[in-house]
């Protein structure tokens, strides 16, 4: 009994912290996240091989370094904690029409004049309006009628620097990154996360959202207006878990 009342003090001062972050947005607005290394945007764990620093000094009478890739320095992201620019640009758009009519007719109908000798004594048995010229009979009608419609339009362009979290086996780099920007009370927030094969970026450190596999985008916000938006807790719960 002591642990049940343990559990549940403890279950009641979790939820009353959890609170105060809401109430202090609905008093002051909504803050802005603390800048932290990218990694925490994606939970799930990456594979990450650091890049070996070339060390050997140059020949002499030469500008060339032993194991460089180009006689200038490659200024495109290649390696873990590099930065480079993605170039969301999403312009689509869809619509579905179904209808669909369905509509079935049967009938059914039985005659037993003669059952083995014993249709007079089926009179006795069953009810005075028994006709064996009309022993069974069935009819049914159904009808089903189903149309529906889907529209979707979505347009979103933005820029957002993300940072290369982890380089794969094969060279691609994983990345990610996050912007937030604050007007007022309301925050909008922009996350986008996914692999990029290094031949993708351009000469100006730019790759478009397109080129990004297992792409993770994400454009959202929080505040006043977020808020109102939003049906209150209580009716979204039971919207979510009502039986009827």
């Amino acid at each position: 009994m002591k642990q049940i009342v343990l559990a549940t003090a403890a279950l009641a001062a979790l939820t009353a912290l959890s609170g105060c972050g809401s109430i202090h947005d609905t008093v002051a607005g909504p803050q802005l996240s603390a800048m932290s290394y990218p990694a925490a945007l994606v939970p799930q764990q990456q594979p990450v091989i650091y890049p070996q620093q070339n060390t050997a000094p140059a020949s002499s009478n030469s500008l060339w370094r032993v194991g460089a890739r180009t006689f200038f320095n490659d200024q495109r992201a290649r390696g873990v904690g590099d930065i480079l620019t993605v170039q969301v640009d999403i312009d689509d758009s869809a619509q579905t029409s179904n209808t669909t009519d369905r509509s079935r007719t049967n009938s059914f109908n039985a005659a037993t004049p003669t059952i083995l000798g014993i249709e007079s004594s089926l009179g006795k048995i069953l009810p005075n309006a028994y006709n064996p010229a009309k022993a069974l009979a069935d009819s049914s009608n159904s009808t089903s009628n189903g149309a529906g419609t889907v529209k979707r339009a979505e347009k979103i362009s933005v820029t957002i620097a993300a940072t290369v979290t982890g380089v794969l086996p094969n060279g691609n780099l994983v990345i990610q990154g996050t912007q937030e920007v604050r007007t007022n009370r309301e925050v909008r927030v922009l996350t986008v996360a996914g692999i990029a094969r290094p031949e993708d970026i351009s000469s100006t450190n730019t790759i478009r959202h397109t080129q990004l596999a297992e792409a993770r985008i994400s454009y959202g916000g929080r505040g006043d207006i977020t808020n109102m938006q939003g049906p209150p807790a209580a009716q979204a719960l039971m919207e979510k878990y009502s039986p009827f």
